[in-house]
């Protein structure tokens, strides 16, 4: 005892606890040093023990070493007795005091241990660790569950249930607060964009405590947890069971399956479970700490039951790990454990279940059968808490692992124990049970700690999610990323098929925070869409909502509208991908490749890989990171080749499925996003790889590659120069056609010509010609055209009226041009026939070019194809007019353009003299032209002294044009009564006195 109590004083690490041992007084006296000293004496004398090291020493040496290896930690120097005191030399004895040891640091740990954060960004996985689940050496077995036909193809939207009933009853502006109510038109707008799993968060009945308790905590519109859950019944404020089943099938029909989630770790503190099967929740007799209390408010809603969370909650000074039940059938009192991932902090309005209880897990097990009879997804929270390793690490630690949750390593079990108690996955038999009772399934496991591989791999979970997607593209973490995938490829692909890869969710930061809205984003998403694993997108994802939905939220706390800007851009970029996600999903084919840059370096930021499912070929490209990448592809990172039992790479080539022989020695394949095609020689890609040039956070798609043969292709090419065309076929066909489109383009220009009804004739005798070289009929409706053209040119009165009011006369020819590519003309039927669409570009650069340089071919077309019944009935409010005549406000005024508005009067008068077949029709004709040429004259270019007249006051004397009969001048609103005939009417033999516009 002196010898101890001597040591015990030396120690610094005792300092604080000296007054309890304080050996001071007996230092005045000199029989205390003389038996210290004469104890050193004898056990130097004696035979020395080991260390530990292998070296002899004393027993006193021995007993002071873990003060020199740790003198200011106490907890320091029991691990350094645990780890180098040999049992072996100590006894049987010293075996239980190690125990002691292990579990005093334990509790060390417990008491230092502060709440967490959450899960933080996860490591990159090796091999081993991929192997094992992240903790152990050991290596798991492989045991895959088998995948449906459909599961590879699922595309899951999530939706906090409250808050987007909350969204919906305000878009479609009436209520909607149950399920059944959920509109058809929104399940169509979820299956066209390409969503085939809707996962509803918080369908369950939720715990009427949790409610209380956040309203008692200053939150009086929020709603319980949807993670403390009374019962797995369908909340009867969402409809109940009849409302879900409404749904179920009318997204069923729309090929939607609903995902649920289902809850394994933890139920309500105040649910069913909780009255009825106490002792399937951990808990103690008496609180771990004797500084909790239990007096708050009864949280209970059920009388046989009192239910308490720590007094200390409630002011938030702290969080306790257990709450009270009190039984009022009974008078049992028992303080249960809060649901705990060891991460954070307790969550104080759930119970923790007992897993070493094989009643509880087989309770648990039938509620999922339960669960997935309604529900083809289930997605299991939290669910890398149950396995077997976390249990114990969490709940039952073993000496010395302890430390996770405060007050458990004193309830800690041996490595025999424990197993006794669980000898096989909780996770592997419900999966067997799953599969053997109710197939067609998927089980999609929330796993993290590195345990994904571990959970598709070796549990058997469908699906798992992919924290490493969001978190490390987020940040921009792309080697690790890319390390990651290419860890996978040489351990085992199928794992990469199984992820979940997402890019929020609902304990994350929404993506537009994370993300953007622009490049970056849609980046991202291009490659969730197009990698395999299954995507999931969170909700307002789509709409770029920046709210982060809690899961206590009954309606929104922002008001905020869908980005419609990024709504349409998902529609064009991202969807078509989802609804070919059958092409992507696989991992048979999938190969990720490094860009190899001009110096030989890896460019780490960018992701490039190519798949091929059932013959479609695809490849991806994206930069995901400020400034350009330059490179080029060829060869692929290694892979395991499971068949071969092997790790090998392929080309980009091989990858792609070409073949590149003679008879295939040509490559054809469109970009997505601009939907531009491109050719080039199959050899190049085999040889050479593929070229890669991005600027910041862009993204390529490359889709239906086929390889063709042809001398016509290595002619295109050379046409080409590597750019992207519309469509390779019809730059093909208008390579075939030149000779015909430049016919053609004499022929317009013969027709925009002054002398058009002279060289119109010789024009088409040539393009007849060439077009039946080219086994093209200009048949009799082209020919007749060519008649009406010269009745045109006959017709001198009103050609003289018009020469002389709307000079010069060849902008009036260039709508006889555009004419001829427009479908009211009897030519392009002739045309269309032939399938010459080709010829439009040509005919706007010659009219540009030769005829009016000014307004765009575009807008010239725009105003030739305004019929004269809409020009007099409708031209106030015809957006369309207003825009041909260039209609703009200048000092509160609006005026119109004169040359358009003359350009509109020539194509008007040209086109329908053309088929006026009557002398009453040509006449009133005129007369109208004349009454609109007066308006325009007594306008001063004012758009309402056009479309209103002049006011009498201001009026300046009009020109008016006599009739023959001395008719009162017209004016454009008289002219409407009378309107000039249709050309489309005449020419169908309409009669003489037809009023159709």
């Amino acid at each position: 005892e002196l010898l101890m109590l001597r040591i015990s004083n030396e120690n610094p690490a005792n300092l604080r606890f000296r007054e309890l041992f304080d050996d001071a007084p007996l230092e005045t006296h000199a029989a205390y040093e003389r038996a210290i000293n004469a104890l050193e004496r004898f056990f130097d004398e004696i035979e020395p023990v080991e260390d530990g090291g292998g070296e002899g020493v004393s027993l006193i040496e021995l007993l002071r070493a873990p003060a020199k290896a740790s003198p200011t930690s106490l907890e320091g120097q029991l691990r350094f007795i645990a780890a180098t005191w040999d049992v072996g030399f100590l006894g049987e004895q010293f075996a239980a005091l190690l125990d002691r040891v292990l579990r005093a640091t334990d509790v060390l740990v417990e008491e230092r241990k502060e709440g967490g954060l959450g899960f933080g960004p996860p490591p990159v996985p090796d091999a081993t660790m991929l192997a094992a689940g992240g903790i152990t050496p050991d290596v798991e077995y492989e045991r895959f569950s088998a995948d449906s036909s459909w599961m590879p193809r699922v595309v899951i939207l999530a939706k906090s249930t409250y808050v987007w009933l909350h969204q919906l009853s305000r878009d479609y502006q009436r209520d909607i607060s149950r399920l059944d109510q959920i509109p058809d038109e929104e399940l169509d707008r979820l299956a066209a964009a390409g969503f085939s799993g809707l996962w509803l968060i918080g369908l369950w009945e939720r715990s009427t405590a949790s409610a209380t308790i956040k309203h008692m905590r200053g939150d009086p519109d929020a709603v319980a947890s949807a993670y403390a859950l009374y019962d797995y019944a369908i909340a009867a404020d969402l409809g109940g069971e009849w409302a879900y089943e409404n749904l179920r099938e009318r997204a069923w029909n729309r090929g939607i399956r609903l995902a649920s989630d289902m809850v394994p770790n933890h139920v309500g503190i105040d649910g069913r479970w909780v009255v009825e099967q106490p002792h399937w929740f951990l808990s103690l007799p008496e609180p771990p700490y004797p500084a909790y209390s239990f007096t708050g408010t009864d949280l209970s809603p059920d009388p046989r039951v009192t239910i308490q969370i720590e007094d200390h909650y409630w002011d938030g000074t702290d969080a306790a790990v257990v709450f009270k039940r009190y039984d009022h059938e009974n008078g049992d009192t028992r303080y249960i454990y809060h649901g705990n991932d060891g991460t954070a902090m307790p969550w104080n309005d759930t119970a923790q279940l007992n897993y070493l209880s094989a009643e509880v897990r087989e309770g648990v097990i039938q509620t999922i059968l339960h669960v997935a009879r309604k529900f083809p997804i289930i997605r299991f929270d939290a669910a890398m808490t149950l396995a077997k390793r976390h249990i114990r690490r969490l709940w039952f630690p073993a000496p010395g692992e302890g430390g996770a949750i405060p007050s458990r390593a004193q309830h800690g079990l041996t490595a025999a124990e424990f197993e006794a108690a669980i000898p096989h996955e909780f996770w592997r038999e419900v999966v067997d049970r799953v599969a053997a009772e109710v197939p067609d399934t998927l089980l999609l496991a929330e796993a993290f700690w590195m345990m994904e591989g571990y959970f598709v791999r070796t549990l058997g979970m469908h699906r798992v999610y992919n924290s490493a997607f969001m978190h490390m593209l987020a940040q921009e973490r792309n080697a690790e990323y890319r390390e990651l995938v290419g860890n996978v490829l040489e351990f085992d692909p199928e794992i990469l098929k199984r992820y979940v890869n997402f890019m929020n969710n609902p304990d994350e930061e929404t993506a537009v925070e994370q993300f953007g809205k622009d490049g970056k984003y849609f980046g991202v998403a291009t490659v969730m869409a197009t990698m395999p694993g299954l995507p999931m997108f969170g909700h307002g994802q789509v709409e770029a909502y920046t709210e982060k939905y809690g899961m206590e939220f009954r309606t929104p706390r922002r008001d905020e509208y869908p980005d419609q800007w990024v709504v349409d851009r998902h529609k064009r970029e991202i969807f078509p991908l989802l609804h070919r996600r059958a092409q992507f999903a696989e991992v048979h084919n999938f190969l990720m490749f490094d860009v190899i840059d001009g110096g030989g370096g890896v460019v780490e930021n960018v992701y490039a890989y190519s798949n091929r499912n059932d013959g479609a070929a695809s490849l991806v490209l994206f930069h995901n990171a400020w400034g350009d990448a330059h490179g080029r592809i060829h060869t692929s990172m290694p892979y395991r080749d499971k068949g071969a039992d092997e790790i090998r790479t392929r080309t980009l080539a091989e990858g792609l499925g070409l073949r590149a022989d003679p008879e295939h020695d040509w490559l054809i394949y469109r970009e997505h996003v601009s939907g531009m095609e491109y050719l080039r020689r199959s050899t190049d890609i085999v040889t050479g790889g593929f070229d890669v040039a991005l600027q910041a956070y862009d993204y390529r798609v490359f889709l239906d590659f086929r390889e063709v043969q042809g001398d016509q292709y290595a002619r295109l090419a050379d046409r080409l120069g590597g750019r992207g065309v519309p469509s390779i076929a019809d730059e093909l066909e208008a390579m075939r056609l030149e000779p015909l489109r430049s016919e053609i383009a004499t022929f317009v220009a013969a027709a925009a010509s002054e002398d058009f009804a002279g060289e119109v004739p010789a024009a088409l005798d040539s393009l007849t010609e060439t077009a039946e070289r080219f086994g093209v009929t200009v048949d009799v409706e082209a020919e007749a055209f060519v008649t009406k053209l010269e009745r045109v040119s006959d017709e001198a009165a009103v050609a003289d009226d018009l020469v002389e009011r709307l000079e010069p006369p060849a902008w009036r020819r260039a709508f006889l041009a555009a004419g001829v590519i427009d479908d009211d003309v009897a030519t392009q039927q002739a045309f269309d026939r032939a399938e010459l669409t080709a010829p439009a570009p040509e005919v706007s650069k010659l009219s540009t070019r030769k005829i009016d340089p000014e307004p765009e071919a575009g807008k010239r077309r725009a105003a030739a194809k305004i019929t004269a019944r809409r020009f007099l009935e409708s031209l106030v409010d015809d957006a369309q007019a207003r825009t041909a005549l260039g209609v703009n406000e200048h000092e509160e005024v609006e005026w119109f353009d004169q040359d358009r508005y003359r350009s509109l009067l020539s194509s008007i008068a040209t086109r329908s003299l053309a088929v006026a077949s009557t002398k009453k029709a040509r006449d009133r004709l005129s007369k109208m032209l004349t009454a609109l040429a007066d308006a325009e004259d007594a306008s001063d270019y004012r758009w309402d002294y056009l479309t209103e007249g002049r006011p009498a006051k201001a009026a300046a004397p009009a020109p008016t044009a006599a009739t023959p009969n001395d008719e009162a001048p017209v004016t454009p609103s008289d002219a409407v009564g009378d309107p000039m005939p249709d050309p489309v009417d005449e020419a169908n033999g309409s009669s003489d006195t037809s009023s159709a516009g």
